[in-house]
């Protein structure tokens, strides 16, 4: 099931995402006569979800995909969780091995947008970049989880923009700021429920900045395979129903490539991972 937030009719809601149609929360409520919350969260991570999910079949499916602004999936998460050279790749590319346990970075809350929205960059950032990342929705609380476990943790995957301001990095030392600013994590088009998804470590990835191709790869070039992510990060901190985890990104960004091209005002980003859909979003910078 493809799972979406946005806006319709000037009301933020949610509803199922098939091919180019969308099943709204309120056809939902009427055709399962389930009172349905409001808030995408309580719906997917509360029991509402398991409630319907044997009705989904008979939902129809009215309104064009055209009608709606998508929105971030996950509103307001606890976490955003981001690894750092969890790609062989890329890794390499920086001159790096990656690490056995995950390096990670935090993204706040704030930075979160959806497909078609603009990432907006201010103007004294000199080097912004772009990395695309399969991100995870942890689906339960969880602490001290083995890989199995692990596992069945995991609600759904969607696509993420892990975008970056290189030059604020160098200038810190570490990444936290250059990653944080508003709008720094497209992140969508909807979440795929993990039962949709049969094999999450063979996925292709693209990255295409103004229609040329920058990143091409597959979620089988992580060091780290997923459930051991999510096991060993459970093994830090307490994991909660919402928290994002995004997995590290491949070759092909600009950091650190000799005569870089990083990304300027109105280059347009789309990003695809098989399966998960497409997120597209284009720059615009600010004084």
């Amino acid at each position: 099931m493809k799972i979406a937030r946005f806006f319709h009719e000037n009301n933020e809601t949610y509803g199922f995402v098939k091919g180019d149609k969308v099943a709204t929360k309120n056809e939902i409520t009427y055709q399962t006569g389930v009172p349905i919350p409001q808030g995408i969260k309580d719906f997917l991570f509360d029991g509402w979800y398991d409630e319907i999910k044997d009705q989904l079949h008979t939902l129809p499916y009215k309104e064009n995909i055209s009608k709606f602004k998508f929105l971030s999936p996950i509103p307001n998460p606890n976490k955003i969780i981001c690894l750092a050279f969890n790609y062989v790749d890329h890794a390499k590319e920086q001159n790096l091995t990656s690490s056995d346990d995950p390096a990670i970075i935090f993204k706040p809350r704030t930075s979160l947008i959806g497909t078609e929205s603009d990432i907006i960059c201010p103007n004294f950032v000199t080097q912004l970049d772009y990395e695309v990342e399969l991100a995870l929705i942890i689906g339960k609380n969880c602490k001290n989880i083995n890989e199995e476990q692990a596992k069945d943790a995991i609600f759904g995957y969607m696509i993420l923009n892990d975008v970056s301001a290189r030059d604020i990095q160098f200038k810190d030392k570490q990444f936290t700021r250059g990653k944080s600013f508003d709008t720094f994590a497209p992140s969508g088009p909807w979440i795929t429920t993990a039962d949709e998804i049969e094999d999450p470590q063979n996925l292709k990835l693209i990255t295409k900045i103004n229609g040329e191709i920058r990143q091409n790869s597959s979620t089988s070039k992580m060091f780290i395979k997923i459930p051991e992510i999510v096991s060993k990060l459970s093994k830090v901190m307490t994991l909660e129903k919402g928290d994002i985890i995004s997995t590290g990104t491949p070759a092909g960004v600009m950091l650190n490539k000799p005569n870089a091209v990083f990304l300027k005002n109105g280059d347009i980003i789309e990003m695809e991972i098989e399966k998960l859909g497409n997120l597209k979003n284009t720059i615009k910078f600010v004084s």
